[in-house]
């Protein structure tokens, strides 16, 4: 008696292996692109982390006519209140930058003590301040510049407003920009 016998050609065979081959080709190079890219979110994480920590610390300083170690800078109603004229947060209309010229981000005792002190920050690698960590392959800068007298402060005097800029640009060209603004309160009112 002769039985038929069923199973695969040879080019059936080579078919599905063609086939299954290249199914997987394209799984794994899915595979080794989200392997490659995994690391990007904690890198973006880490960035942002140390903007919004670097921004924080700028917003929290005194926003006042004159640099905090002056004498009139509680009761100052306008620059020319400060009572050395060199203390002048607002430098005359000049360009932003540390008042008096000496202070540094994290100085043990002539250290930034106000917002336009930020002005031209720049930090390679990163550090906390508090710290002193570095974070290595990340990149801070800050810039500082009036924001009133334009949209949407028009009403408030140039010099009332300021906006911060913070920059961190991390491995990979991982990079995060955070804007914040700080209204100047002074003076303080008496009593």
């Amino acid at each position: 008696m002769c039985t038929k016998q069923r199973g695969f050609s040879l080019i059936e065979v080579v078919i599905a292996m063609v086939i299954i081959g290249v199914g997987m080709a394209g799984t794994l190079g899915v595979m080794t692109l989200a392997t490659k890219h995994s690391a990007d979110p904690m890198l973006q994480k880490q960035a942002l982390s140390i903007a919004e920590s670097l921004l924080a610390e700028i917003e929290q300083q005194p926003f006042t006519y004159c640099d905090p170690q002056d004498a009139n800078a509680p009761t100052a109603a306008s620059a020319a209140g400060c009572a050395v004229a060199a203390n002048d947060q607002n430098r005359g209309g000049a360009a932003l930058a540390p008042t008096p010229g000496t202070e540094t981000r994290g100085h043990s005792t002539d250290p930034h003590d106000n917002v336009a002190d930020y002005a031209g920050y720049a930090q390679t690698p990163a550090t906390d301040v508090t710290g002193g960590n570095a974070m290595a392959g990340y990149v801070s800068t800050v810039t500082v510049t009036r924001a009133g007298g334009a949209a949407p402060f028009a009403a408030l005097p140039a010099d009332a407003v300021l906006k911060i800029s913070v920059t961190v640009t991390g491995p990979g060209g991982t990079s995060v920009a955070l804007v914040g603004y700080r209204f100047r309160y002074a003076p303080n009112a008496a009593g």
